[in-house]
């Protein structure tokens, strides 16, 4: 908020706000809440606007492909936003359009065998995303407050996120004070587990504590540098280890470079 407040008072509004007419009179504005009062907090009385005939489910689509253009949008926002533009495009069209419904089904954007063609995935396919990413992220629609700001802070990721987005919110509430008792949080499988426990009717205080008590295993992140590649750079004589090898050694000289630049 007070980087746009700095920037209009710099530069004025620089994209108009999007409104249409209300019945009663005036305007509602779809897009530029933020805008309009950063206008006014550094004194200004008129907001640039376009003025769009919209309906109801129009005015939510609006609202949402606004906000999606948006940097830094968090999981919490994406979560609102793709719900509100589902349920938009059930209200307006009842059913997804047959031409959705015939995408390629090897199309990275095409959903599951195993789900039928759904709402959620004409979503994904106008976000350019899966219909299972659209699905996920609804389901994060499911978490107490808590949890979400803990996802939104990135204190919890998205993938162990999804899983308990399943629980019920008494299951949430008790994950929120073992993780308080323990100081951690959940791993993905850890979270898959609960969200096991749960469907089973099983997940109770003793097991949580259980879970969340096991030394989570440290994740292991993997650099994979495709070897078509790196051959164009090695004679056709080197094999594989000493290709790894030589790079070794270059990044070493590189690293005794740089140093010897900073002691300068």
């Amino acid at each position: 908020m007070k980087d746009i407040i700095d920037s209009i008072r710099e530069r004025g509004v620089v994209v108009p706000a999007i409104v249409r007419p209300r019945d009663e009179g005036g305007y509602e504005i779809i897009s530029g809440h933020r805008r309009k009062l950063a206008s006014e907090r550094v004194g200004l009385s008129a907001l640039p606007c376009i003025v769009r005939e919209l309906n109801d489910n129009e005015a939510v689509i609006q609202l949402v492909d606004s906000n999606a253009q948006r940097e830094n949008v968090l999981p919490s926002e994406r979560a609102k936003a793709y719900k509100m533009r589902m349920e938009a495009i059930k209200r307006s069209a009842g059913r997804p359009r047959k031409e959705l419904s015939e995408i390629d089904p090897l199309s990275e954007k095409a959903p599951n065998n195993s789900a039928h063609f759904r709402s959620d995935d004409e979503v994904g396919i106008i976000e350019g995303v899966s219909g299972d990413t659209i699905r996920n992220f609804i389901s994060l629609n499911n978490l107490v407050p808590e949890l979400m700001t803990l996802v939104d802070d990135r204190k919890i990721a998205l993938t162990p996120a999804y899983q308990l987005a399943n629980l019920t919110e008494a299951e949430q509430r008790l994950l929120l004070e073992t993780m308080d008792s323990e100081q951690a949080t959940p791993s993905v499988s850890q979270a898959q587990r609960m969200k096991r426990l749960s469907q089973s009717g099983e997940l109770n205080e003793d097991t949580m504590l259980q879970i969340m008590m096991e030394q989570k295993k440290p994740e292991r992140e993997n650099i994979i540098l495709p070897l078509e590649r790196l051959r164009g750079f090695f004679p056709k004589s080197y094999t594989p280890a000493r290709i790894e090898s030589t790079i070794f050694k270059l990044l070493e000289a590189w690293q005794r470079k740089r140093q010897r630049g900073q002691e300068r």
